[in-house]
């Protein structure tokens, strides 16, 4: 066992975990954070991307080892205030608001994804969107509606 230290969502964490333990098992399984989701095993779908840093990353792709340190940020901690009012993240209100989820699965790691993106890019085109969210895999939309949200959530969160 090793012991980690991290900040999850502006908490500090301190746990005694297996050096093979992956961050999306750490963050659902240690600290029942199950809003980012394990799809492929594999990297290709995206339903895992957390913030590291305020990168996003696949936390399928990460050791719970190579957290230590970090600032770890999931979909349960974009929500301004403490989160239990009911009021949601631009970019989260944009998908609600553009109908750009269906049945949810993928829709923590895009929102996380596209978070990063409109931080980086406060006016994004059509094209860097689906090149940014290239390797989320949604099964129930034409993407066509994220692609939407993504650009009305960037503009809530750029806005003056």
């Amino acid at each position: 066992m090793v012991s980690v230290s991290m900040t999850v969502n502006g908490r500090s964490v301190t746990e005694d975990v297996e050096p093979r333990m992956l961050l999306v098992a750490f963050l659902r399984e240690r600290l029942r954070l199950t809003g980012a989701h394990v799809g492929c095993d594999t990297s290709q779908c995206g339903g895992c991307v957390v913030h590291i840093d305020g990168t996003s990353v696949k936390s399928c792709t990460m050791l719970a080892v190579q957290a230590n340190g970090r600032a770890v940020t999931t979909i349960e901690g974009i929500a301004p205030g403490d989160g239990g009012d009911g009021r949601l993240h631009p970019m989260q209100q944009a998908f609600r608001d553009h109908h750009g989820l269906q049945c949810g699965f993928c829709t923590p790691g895009i929102v996380m994804s596209a978070i990063d993106l409109a931080q980086r890019n406060p006016d994004p085109s059509d094209d860097d969107i689906r090149t940014w969210l290239h390797g989320h895999l949604c099964r129930c939309t034409g993407y066509q509606t994220i692609v939407e949200a993504v650009k009305a959530g960037a503009r809530a969160m750029n806005a003056p």
